[in-house]
């Protein structure tokens, strides 16, 4: 993983969202951070929340959502940031106080740990644990933008553990650390160090496999698959600050030889003071139900009822063979300087165009406004675009800072789709607006 890989998920622990990811397609290089003391945040926010539930008896329920936290920042080797919301219902109800959907499993509770680091760049291993939002496994063709938390009553945990040694450069993850649900690796091996010693500057040239299977045991019981992808990349183009490097791989479904896809494509990374940006564009090639990104950021929903006209879970749907063009930009910019949570714009958007007219696009944009006062955050997600069946979710929050920083007044609002045990996928929306106090060290 680059030092950015490292930066991003540390910024999920500043910025309170819990994000965690990992994309060692920007190798450009990034200059070491100081080292720092220890430093800690507590924050609590009170909201009164508005939620559609997936009960069946058609109305919005009222809660008011209490959500502390605790971060402690040891500086690059360690760091963790806990806290969770807890919904409750201040009217009379026969079905608790507590919203029992957000605490209802062994797997609930991991969403108690935000973020947990262990370990950097700079360091053999490396482990995290925490929330994953947008997370993608190294060359990223069969988990990428992943988020374990689509499913509003589904609160895991996941992690991943990175190691090198010697030519080899390794990350396995896992979306929920106390069930088994979906879990893969992929190891990475630096043909020039094979051939040639230890490199001036590593990961040049890398041939990469990839695998990843899901249980399907967790979060509500779904069809358990399979997929695996090899993956070349050639860096060829090196400067300060910019990289740019091409990229081919093949993946099937093990045990079905008619399920295979084949990709083409390249990437450019570069880092500023105040820039941080990396593109990419690949032409696919998907045959016999097999598909680049099956592990996207519509899973946890998709693995219930995948989007299209068919109305079945993702493992079982037909894919139509077909080509495909994948774009991906994440653009970090900063009048100042680029660095952490001091960001005054984040976007990261995600779209890929099928020949037989599907269009699946997933985007959000974080910026700041007023001096930093005012943070306005947007997301949205369109799968299926242009056949029937297609789903939509969107979400947006604001947060405006008062009297010094230390208060803040916050609104949140979106929609949400909650898997029921029939199958199928009940629309909700939720939406809020309360205070927040914090108090950094």
């Amino acid at each position: 993983m680059g030092n950015r890989g490292w930066a991003v998920l540390w910024l999920g622990l500043l910025s309170m969202r819990g994000a965690a990811t990992a994309s060692p397609d920007s190798k450009a290089s990034a200059p070491k951070e100081p080292p720092r003391s220890w430093s800690s945040l507590t924050r609590l926010e009170v909201a009164a929340l508005v939620l559609l539930p997936h009960s069946g008896r058609g109305e919005t329920e009222g809660f008011v959502q209490l959500e502390p936290t605790l971060v402690l920042d040891g500086g690059p080797e360690f760091g963790i940031n806990l806290g969770a919301p807890v919904r409750l219902r201040p009217w009379g109800e026969d079905t608790g106080f507590v919203r029992k959907q957000d605490w209802d499993s062994l797997s609930d509770f991991g969403q108690v740990v935000r973020g947990l680091k262990l370990g950097s760049n700079n360091a053999p291993v490396g482990v995290w644990f925490g929330a994953l939002e947008s997370y993608s496994l190294l060359s990223a063709h069969l988990v990428r933008r992943y988020s374990n938390r689509s499913n509003p009553d589904y609160h895991p945990a996941g992690g991943f553990l990175t190691g090198t040694l010697g030519p080899l450069y390794t990350q396995a993850f896992a979306s929920d650390v106390l069930g088994a649900r979906l879990m893969g690796a992929e190891v990475a091996l630096d043909l020039k160090h094979v051939l040639f010693g230890q490199p001036r500057e590593p990961g040049r040239y890398t041939l990469a496999l990839s695998a990843v299977h899901d249980w399907g045991k967790a979060g509500g019981r779904a069809s358990s698959v399979t997929l695996v992808h090899l993956d070349g990349t050639a860096v060829v183009v090196v400067r300060p600050g910019f990289e740019a490097h091409l990229l081919a791989g093949w993946g099937g479904r093990p045990g079905e030889g008619s399920a295979w896809g084949a990709v083409v494509g390249a990437g450019a990374d570069a880092l500023t003071p105040t820039l941080d940006l990396r593109l990419r564009l690949e032409v696919r090639r998907q045959q016999g139900g097999f598909r680049q990104g099956f592990f996207g950021p519509d899973y946890e929903l998709a693995r219930f009822k995948a989007a299209g006209p068919e109305g079945v879970p993702l493992a079982g749907a037909h894919f139509p063979d077909g080509y495909s063009v994948y774009g991906e930009a994440e653009v970090g910019w900063d009048a100042v300087r680029y660095g952490g949570i001091s960001r005054h714009l984040k976007l990261s958007l995600g779209a890929e165009a099928f020949s037989w007219g599907r269009i699946d696009v997933d985007g959000r944009v974080a910026v700041q406004l007023f001096a930093r006062s005012l943070e306005v955050t947007l997301k949205g997600l369109g799968m299926g675009m242009g056949q029937a069946g297609a789903r939509y979710l969107g979400a947006a929050e604001a947060r405006w800072r008062l009297l010094g920083g230390q208060l803040y007044a916050m609104g949140t609002g979106g929609t949400l789709l909650f898997p029921t045990p029939e199958g199928t996928l009940r629309p909700g929306a939720f939406a809020s607006v309360g205070l927040g106090v914090d108090n950094a060290r």
